[in-house]
């Protein structure tokens, strides 16, 4: 049953899943999106002007003012975080303090509303699993590269976070639920990610540029179905306490056949090149999505060409209204 009349604060809300998520939860529910708007996908659109959506400029590593806007809530979901291979290369030390001081905050800010909250949804990553993973699932040991290399800062500070989530449900009776997205992308998107940086090279008739030899393998998850995934996390009962991966194996393809499609569906002319990799990356990425397909209902609904059509057509419209 969908939600309606819940009070939702979304952390990291002007964020690209966040703004998502929150299109589908507005029209019968209150909306609350805290964020600092270090990556704002809200700004300008309608969502920001809809009646039941209310926007706090706030950070999440300040605990008084996220317990402020937590009061009262019914559903929290913790989405803010630093993400983007570049920007956690940049900044590591920022990226452990959001990730895993802003995490533990949220908790915090949870448990003092504990009276009124009914689900608490914590974003931890696919990155857990590290540079090998296929068909990986929930119970599979987690495996993170060595000390000293950056590209793992982001991953540790992930997974730390999501046992931090799940000791406060095991000790303090929160309501959690943690989801593990899959290279999720879509209309939205903002920041980095190689769809992203293919769609706009494409579109401008520029190469797509491919860092290291196009080997790398990923599963996308198009962002409809990873907000599908959120409904029924913040939904179903069997959720609480779980880990769950949200991604679509079926849309499985080399970082190549990715650069390949997108120049095909856009119809661009520019070539596709190749640079070398300067950070270590992770060469096979495919889910396992059983558990939520059994536990909670599912499935994800759009194929890659689909989701890659659906997502060059926008990125064409916003080149026309800028």
């Amino acid at each position: 049953m969908a939600l309606t009349g819940k009070r939702i604060v979304i952390t990291g809300g002007a964020g690209f899943i966040g703004t998502t998520l929150a299109r589908r939860l507005a029209d019968d529910n209150e909306i609350v999106l805290f964020d600092n708007l270090h990556r704002d996908a809200l700004s300008g659109t309608e969502l920001a002007y809809r009646p039941n959506v209310r926007f706090v400029a706030g950070d999440v590593l300040d605990l008084a003012a996220l317990t402020e806007v937590a009061k009262g809530a019914t559903h929290l979901v913790h989405a803010a975080a630093i993400a983007g291979v570049d920007t956690v290369l940049a900044s590591p030390v920022r990226t452990m303090r959001v990730n895993v001081i802003g995490t533990y905050n949220a908790l915090e800010a949870a448990l003092t509303t504990s009276n009124t909250l009914e689900r608490v949804i914590e974003f931890s990553t696919s990155e857990v699993f590290g540079q090998h993973a296929f068909n990986v699932a929930e119970g599979h040991v987690t495996t993170i590269g060595s000390v000293g290399e950056a590209r793992w800062t982001y991953a540790v500070s992930k997974l730390a976070g999501e046992h931090m989530a799940h000791a406060y449900h095991d000790e303090l009776g929160l309501p959690i639920v943690s989801v593990r997205p899959f290279n999720v992308y879509g209309p939205g998107q903002i920041g980095g990610g190689a769809i992203r940086a293919f769609i706009e090279a494409a579109i401008d008739d520029r190469p797509l540029t491919i860092h290291g030899d196009g080997s790398q393998i990923r599963a996308w998850t198009y962002v409809d179905d990873m907000v599908r995934g959120l409904l029924l996390a913040l939904e179903h009962p069997a959720a609480v306490g779980e880990s769950f991966n949200i991604g679509n194996a079926r849309s499985t393809v080399t970082i190549f056949d990715l650069a390949q499609r997108i120049k095909r569906i856009s119809g661009a002319s520019g070539a596709i090149t190749f640079e070398p990799l300067n950070y270590t990356d992770v060469e096979l990425r495919i889910p396992n999505v059983s558990k939520a397909r059994e536990l909670l209902g599912f499935e994800a609904e759009v194929e890659l060409d689909e989701g890659l059509e659906r997502t060059i057509a926008w990125y064409r419209e916003q080149r026309t209204l800028s």
